[in-house]
């Protein structure tokens, strides 16, 4: 079998919320399970802030997620940066 071939999905049941979802993940199930229990913490702890909608409280934890990727996004964009300056001033050297 090719190695770069892709797997066929793996069903994994989680639950969010207090709700069951069904999913499916061609890569590592107990990835996906981490991924789901980050949210149900997410959501709990902002549920517990006042009292809102399940889907207010989605909202706000996706907005929560959406940040902190920004975030990543712009600290590994500094870090590209930093590594392309490192590379050019290697290259002086060895040059």
């Amino acid at each position: 079998m090719d190695a770069a071939a892709p797997t066929d999905p793996v069903k994994v049941r989680v639950t969010v919320f207090n709700q069951v979802y069904n999913l499916a993940t061609t890569g590592d199930p107990s990835e996906l399970e981490e991924c789901a229990r980050r949210v149900d913490v997410l959501m709990t702890a902002i549920a517990r802030g006042g009292n809102l909608d399940a889907g207010r409280i989605a909202v706000l934890a996706a907005m929560h997620l959406a940040d902190q990727l920004r975030q990543i996004e712009q600290a590994q964009g500094r870090l590209d940066t930093v590594v392309r300056r490192l590379e050019q001033v290697m290259g002086e050297v060895e040059g």
